[in-house]
């Protein structure tokens, strides 16, 4: 072997061996805490390296509640087990030890071990929680904070009602108990709990949206983007290292890389998605990971079929049920698509969207490539097995309302709180998914749009799934946010009605749902739409006024419709539905069946989520 080919492998090598030595380093201090620390390491320069004792303690007592509050949105839970408190704290204090003037936080705060396991009056979960407090108060606070974070007016009024929730408590921590040594875990929780249960559940954006984590906690993070450090740092090593073994390793890393395609071996993660979810801590989980969880893919654990796979119920190493969506017939070729999936469902965050948990690339001599999703379980289905399924009983009124309101928040949040806006294009029962207490969860992303700022409408092909789809978005390819409105107006009167989105008129004609309610409105039997035998039936204004406003969502004009933050506004409150224009004739189409996908870009690997 040649001076100059020794040189090559002993510069790959060298490199290859601190990539690996670091990522190992980083992720044994963190993998198994279930909280997301990293948050806090876009804390204010100041708030992060006080020299005044005291105001660090506050501040990372504050930023604690933030991470269980961020940790209570994902899995409806207050507090973690006990097994992961040494390693949480160690997570913490890995965070402030990346700076300078660290200093021993559980020492230096007085912080009991248990303290982020141990929480107020014995509550453990949301459900226990909102069990102490009134409707009305709950109720309440949700109306006040839902726009929190626009202005200081808005944030105090918020905190005015959170401060009449239940557990009762005022108790504010004096400097001179942390001076004396004292502990100050315990006789604040009770107080820290109504911020963490208001910032996770009754904003539009979450607890780590930068307005609410000051609103809610005092918190202040740093303009600058999260990874601007982290850039400086790599442009420092690149430069030390020198330019002649920067080209060395780039091409032993193209070598290598060739030839592992060649050879069949297994392929870790792919490199594109490692920043896929920002600061959500996307976790990547590994093939034996994914085939422990679900018992080596066992047929017992499948809960779900369809043409792109299958779905398998699953338990992580913290005994959290998860369900794992494994693609098939999977390629290098649809890397792009499956991106584009997971890092929209990442990129968003909120009570009535599905929540991602992690994913997992590789490719196996046995089995080819793989790629799997692994989401929060809903065990109770989606809102097309409770409609259409063999359901024991029908939805009751009540519940029906929440799933209507709930479905039109996510969707709310997906145009006017995320930044970029996004249109999810394939809105419908299906994609619905119902939690335990049968709050509606929106799924599978696979062809949302992000809507450019400042532009009336996307021209894009058309996609999504017959009876469905906007008119001007079937005809013209016109896609805007107003499109997502029709559907849920379908998908509302498939609420009410029990009926499908498409009707079968025979000879293998079909009316449309919207057409059909129409037609009963326009002569005064609106209540007529409300499917015979709902128990629990409410007012009969309100089931009214929600059959209206399903047949405005749906009305076949674009300008007709109100947006979606008016229909949560409607929904939600005594505003009345607008008058609703006149209909052009009713169209009808030829079809074989109510689920036809009208996307010619859809692939295995790129599906529904219907079977969660």
């Amino acid at each position: 072997m040649s001076m100059s080919t020794s040189l090559f492998f002993f510069s790959f090598l060298f490199l290859g061996f601190i990539s690996i030595s670091s990522s190992h380093s980083t992720t044994s201090t963190t993998a198994n805490c279930p909280l997301d620390f990293t948050i806090l390491s876009r804390l204010r320069q100041a708030s992060r390296n006080s020299k005044n004792h005291i105001t660090q303690c506050v501040s990372i007592l504050q930023g604690i509640r933030l991470v269980q509050s961020e940790y209570l949105l994902r899995t409806n839970t207050f507090l973690i087990s006990t097994a992961f408190s040494q390693a949480c704290w160690q997570s913490l204090q890995s965070v402030f030890d990346k700076y300078p003037k660290h200093f021993d936080i559980q020492y230096t705060c007085d912080f009991h071990e248990h303290f982020i396991t141990q929480g107020c009056h014995n509550i453990t979960t949301k459900a226990q929680y909102e069990a102490k407090n009134s409707r009305s108060a709950l109720k309440n606070v949700e109306k006040a904070c839902k726009h929190s974070a626009y202005n200081s007016k808005s944030c105090a009024l918020c905190n005015s009602y959170i401060s009449r929730l239940e557990p009762s408590g005022t108790y504010k921590v004096p400097p001179s108990d942390i001076m004396m040594g004292r502990n100050i875990s315990y006789k604040s929780e009770c107080v820290g709990y109504k911020s963490i249960y208001a910032a996770a559940f009754d904003t539009l954006s979450g607890p780590t949206d930068p307005h609410n984590a000051k609103c809610f906690f005092d918190l202040t993070f740093d303009r600058s983007k999260p990874n601007q450090k982290l850039r400086k740092t790599m442009i420092s090593v690149f430069s030390a290292s020198g330019f002649l073994i920067l080209v060395i390793a780039f091409v032993g890393f193209w070598w290598m890389w060739r030839n592992k395609l060649k050879n069949n071996v297994l392929v870790s993660n792919l490199s594109h998605l490692d920043s896929i979810g920002g600061n959500n801590a996307l976790i990547k989980f590994s093939f034996g990971e994914v085939e422990k969880a679900t018992k080596n893919f066992s047929t017992e654990n499948i809960i779900g079929r369809g043409g792109y796979g299958n779905v398998y119920k699953g338990v992580l190493p913290d005994r959290t049920q998860v369900a794992l969506k494994r693609f098939k017939n999977c390629s290098a070729a649809g890397n792009a698509s499956f991106a584009h999936e997971v890092g929209i469902i990442a990129s968003v965050r909120h009570v009535n969207l599905v929540a991602l948990r992690g994913y997992c690339i590789a490719k196996t001599k046995s089995e080819g490539h793989q790629r799997i999703i692994v989401c929060d379980l809903m065990k109770n289905g989606s809102l097309h097995d409770h409609l259409f399924g063999p359901a024991e009983k029908r939805l009751s009124w009540p519940i029906r309302q929440k799933i209507a309101l709930g479905t039109a928040r996510g969707l709310a949040y997906l145009h006017d709180g995320a930044q970029p806006s996004i249109i999810h294009r394939d809105i419908k029962a299906s994609n619905i998914l119902l939690d335990d207490e049968f709050e509606p969860k929106l799924a599978d992303f696979g062809l949302a749009k992000i809507a450019p700022e400042g532009v009336s409408h996307v021209s894009t092909h058309v996609a999504g799934t017959m009876g469905y789809v906007a008119p001007e978005y079937a005809l013209y390819g016109k896609l805007t946010e107003r499109s997502d409105v029709y559907s849920f107006g379908i998908v509302l009167l498939e609420l009410l009605s029990g009926k499908k989105a498409l009707l079968k008129d025979g000879d293998d004609k079909h009316t449309l749902l919207a057409d059909w309610a129409w037609s009963l409105v326009k002569v005064g039997r609106t209540l007529d739409i409300v499917e015979e035998g709902t128990p629990e039936l409410g007012p009969l204004e309100i089931m009214e006024k929600y059959v209206l406003l399903a047949v405005l969502c749906s009305h076949p004009q674009l300008y007709a419709r109100p947006t979606m933050d008016q229909v949560v506004k409607i929904l939600d409150s005594n505003y009345p539905v607008p008058v609703i224009p006149e209909r052009p004739n009713p169209f009808t189409t030829n079809v074989d069946g109510t689920e036809t996908s009208i996307s010619s870009l859809g692939s295995s690997c790129m599906s529904s989520y219907s079977t969660y």
